[in-house]
């Protein structure tokens, strides 16, 4: 594996909750193919095929602490779709976790996120995958604040995207891909109708998952999400609340098929990511759900806070 040169001179800028994205400059440090370079020397090739064609996956992964969390089902999760991309990796995932380690300290984070990303790496401008020799490996440790502190107070709202999620016989969407114009597409339709998220239905109109975030409902205290093969992406953060939060805070959930006539009829909702953690929705469409962030939100939330400020917070 390629290490770690040494960072370029300077203290790294403090992380932590009150820390603000670094700009286009000197910070942060980012790590590219075994070298560490300040933002505005950071480059990929024109002829790198993540760019070119979206050829590579990634993943977003939250620092707590100086702790990874949840590192290495995130690194299960991405070697796996590497695989399915058929990308030979030269990296192990102990020495890709070791590299992010080392970029959290070079940046001085204490809470922050990483953008780690695979790419299929420079070849031709034709879309042989075989006229790329060696994939690349881009870490960036920084700040990210996907949606304002004031939905988090007060639940926000979204719509239901026309554009459907694209079929899993197409593309897979839990394979993470560089490629996400379906998600930008639909995340438009958020925009354009006044909101910062859409949610995405199959083609066979069962509800999926949103442009960024996974999705849930309370129905009489009880929680329901869609199974993964309605066609969605296998959230880490989705996991965590199934697996661990739910019945830690006694909280019964369950997978089945969602219409968007459940969503409308839910007593909460509420949406689970990396980026987002977890945040309440309070309207849908034009159909108010709640006003305000709901109780049962509310003490999945509170654990998970729980959780990463707390003594432990989980890496495996």
């Amino acid at each position: 594996m390629s290490t770690l040169k040494s960072a370029p001179s300077g203290k790294p800028a403090a992380g932590g909750k009150n820390a603000k994205p670094f700009t286009l400059g000197d910070r942060p440090l980012i790590w590219i193919d075994g070298q560490l370079y300040p933002a505005r020397d950071a480059k990929v090739s024109v002829y790198d095929h993540g760019l070119l064609y979206g050829d590579g996956c990634f993943e977003g992964i939250r620092v707590y602490q100086g702790r990874i969390f949840k590192a290495q089902a995130h690194m299960r999760r991405i070697f796996r779709n590497a695989e399915r991309l058929r990308l030979d990796m030269p990296w192990t995932g102990d020495e890709v976790i070791a590299v992010m380690r080392q970029c959290i300290e070079a940046n001085g984070l204490t809470d922050g996120y990483i953008r780690l990303l695979f790419t299929r790496g420079a070849g031709t401008l034709g879309l042989d995958p075989r006229k790329c020799p060696r994939p690349s490996m881009i870490v960036i440790a920084d700040q990210i604040a996907l949606y304002p502190p004031e939905l988090y107070r007060d639940g926000m709202r979204v719509v239901i995207a026309r554009r459907p999620r694209t079929p899993t016989a197409c593309l897979d969407p839990s394979l993470k891909s560089l490629n996400y114009l379906n998600n930008i597409m639909a995340k438009m339709e958020a925009i354009d109708a006044g909101c910062l998220e859409a949610i995405m239905l199959s083609v066979d109109g069962y509800v999926g998952e949103c442009t960024g975030d996974n999705l849930f409902i309370v129905k009489g205290g009880e929680v329901f999400t869609s199974p993964l093969e309605v066609g969605m992406l296998d959230g880490i953060t989705r996991a965590f609340v199934m697996q661990t939060l739910a019945p830690a805070c006694g909280v019964k959930l369950s997978e089945k098929r969602l219409k968007p006539d459940d969503v409308l009829k839910a007593d909460e909702i509420f949406l689970t990511g990396s980026a987002a953690e977890i945040i309440a929705v309070t309207q849908v469409n034009d159909t108010v759900i709640s006003k305000g962030e709901g109780p049962v939100t509310r003490r999945l939330r509170e654990k998970f806070r729980a959780v990463v400020t707390g003594p432990h917070v989980p890496e495996d």
